[in-house]
């Protein structure tokens, strides 16, 4: 996702679960093919290295799961401030938990 304005739909009209690390905002969308994900990492996490390596982190996640995901879904992944202090497993563990509870991950394919 690169439009902003696709970003401000999916946080105000799609659902949002927040975990320790991230908070994790869905909208389903029936017209997309496959889902779309954005990352939004503001000041307030740290640095510029800090951030591109959670964006880094974010990726690797959702590329590791991604046959998993459902289609049809934009799906917004936004660093909290304790994120620059977490290890690669427990954002990966948190960002699967709060996918499970908003129902992006297709249990078929587990």
């Amino acid at each position: 996702m690169t439009n902003r304005a696709e970003f401000a739909r999916s946080r105000e009209c799609g659902k949002s679960r927040p975990g320790r690390f991230l908070v994790l905002s869905v909208l389903h969308e029936s017209d997309l093919d496959h889902f779309r994900t954005g990352f939004i990492t503001t000041k307030k996490v740290g640095k510029a290295h800090e951030r591109n390596l959670l964006r880094r982190r974010f990726r690797a996640i959702i590329q590791k799961h991604g046959n998993t995901i459902s289609s049809h879904y934009y799906i917004v992944t936004i660093a909290r401030w304790r994120a620059k202090d977490a290890s690669y497993e427990e954002l990966e563990k948190d960002w699967l938990k709060q996918a499970r509870k908003l129902g992006i991950i297709n249990q078929e394919v587990l």
